[in-house]
């Protein structure tokens, strides 16, 4: 990452470090690696390949929606729910106009702040994605209904625009939601492809706003890296099954406008161009589902594993038939299988983009900690979301091996310009 240009004792700037800078072709007892290039002698650092646009690590922060959303999903997640200690709403304005400053810098590459050359002062960035690439690196930022109120009151005089959508969702069949996991006044959702990139943004945007926020709940995710799969195959999750096949196409601008912005009807003007985020804190119960016949398996999920078709077709994105039947007059696809629910009559459809995580033993009963964060991107959660899960939590064959532990719901706020900050939409441009 590389730094803002730094001043000396003598008030004369020095010169700019960057992680992409430190990346220098090097001779004998230099620093760095050389990258090589087509061509007779063609040698290119990596900063001189960015320069000619020859990667593609660097997602732009400022736009008209927030990057992180349909983004392709990167490798690896850094989630963290915060609350909010200040009860100014210019520290709130504040905080916000200083965390996007901060993104914007992180995700081009760069580290935050000037280096202090004054030793007996800590540094402005932690340094430990310092040489680094950014890595694909998004932040998505998202507000909680109790940024808005909280046990009854206004807070920073936002309680007149809360969306109705902006609540807290309700207490589904079979949930065993604990409060560890739950809820939040603001998120922060930093996926890259190298973790470490991923947990220096979170950890410097929540330095920043110390003495004005805490950490709620966090989580580290994965899915299967892109080296790992260059066809780009659909993520499998923990249970082997893939996930996410009939996700809206992201590159469709109608179907995004349909289901996942948030348009001038759908509520406030100041959510416009953004999203809501349903989150969901899923454990996995492994140790019984490896030893679970395949055949129990497909029915629980209505796939076949190995491809992913639907059962009775043979390729991943085959037309799904829920009325087929076999000779013996049974439905093909069970009824109560986790793809004929969340189908239901697919008209609601939402944006999936799930991490799995794996933290450790749960010692309660020294099984796996394991399971999937799952996350979803919606226009209307009471129409998407909301409808689809509870016809799984009421008959999903799914539920034998699950449960939630987690929830919350976040306003994922629209994106913002060059020269405005994140939130301006919501606090004003003041």
């Amino acid at each position: 990452m590389k730094e803002h240009t730094p001043k000396d004792e003598t008030g004369l700037f020095t010169k700019k470090v960057s992680r992409r800078n430190m990346l220098k072709t090097a001779g004998v007892g230099g620093i760095g690696v050389v990258i090589g290039a087509s061509g007779f002698g063609g040698l290119l650092t990596l900063s001189e390949q960015r320069a000619k646009g020859q990667t593609k690590d660097i997602v732009p922060f400022y736009g008209a929606h927030q990057a992180g959303i349909t983004t392709e999903a990167q490798d690896n997640l850094y989630f963290a729910s915060l609350e909010v200690t200040t009860d100014k709403r210019s520290d709130l304005i504040q905080l916000f106009k200083d965390w996007t400053e901060a993104a914007a810098q992180m995700t081009e590459g760069n580290l935050i702040g000037e280096a202090s050359l004054n030793t007996n002062m800590p540094p402005k960035d932690t340094g430990e994605a310092k040489e680094l690439s950014p890595s694909n690196l998004t932040i998505t930022f998202g507000v909680g209904p109790t940024l808005f109120s909280k046990d009854g009151k206004d807070r920073f005089g936002l309680k007149s625009k809360r969306p109705a959508e902006l609540k807290d969702l309700p207490q589904f069949p079979l949930d065993a939601l604990e409060e560890e996991w739950s809820g939040g006044d603001i998120c922060i959702q930093a996926c890259a492809d190298d973790l470490q990139v991923a947990f220096h943004a979170v950890r410097n945007l929540v330095r920043i706003g110390r003495g004005k926020t805490i950490i709620h709940w966090a989580q580290t995710g994965f899915q299967r890296t892109k080296q790992a799969d260059s066809q780009k195959t659909t993520p499998r999750n923990l249970f082997g099954f893939k996930d996410g096949t009939v996700n809206p196409d992201t590159n469709n601008d109608n179907e995004m406008n349909e289901h996942v912005w948030v348009k001038g009807e759908d509520g406030p003007d100041w959510l416009v161009g953004g999203s809501y985020m349903v989150v969901r804190r899923i454990q996995m119960y492994i140790e019984v589902w490896d030893r679970t016949i395949l055949k129990e398996q497909e029915n629980t999920f209505g796939r076949h594993r190995d491809s992913g078709a639907p059962l009775g077709m043979k390729n991943e994105f085959d037309t799904v038939d829920l009325e087929a039947k076999d000779p013996n007059g049974n439905r093909v696809i069970p009824e109560d299988s986790h793809m004929s629910l969340s189908r239901g009559d697919g008209k609601a459809k939402i944006l999936r983009r799930p991490y799995s995580y794996a933290d450790g033993m749960d010692p309660k009963t020294g099984s796996f900690n394991a399971g999937l964060l799952f996350i979803c991107f919606q226009r209307n959660p009471s129409k998407q979301f909301i409808p689809i899960q509870e016809r799984l939590a009421k008959n999903d064959k799914l539920n034998e091996y699950i449960v939630h532990k987690g929830s919350a719901m976040f306003a994922c706020l629209p994106g913002v310009k060059k020269g405005g900050y994140i939130g301006d939409s919501l606090f004003g441009k003041i």
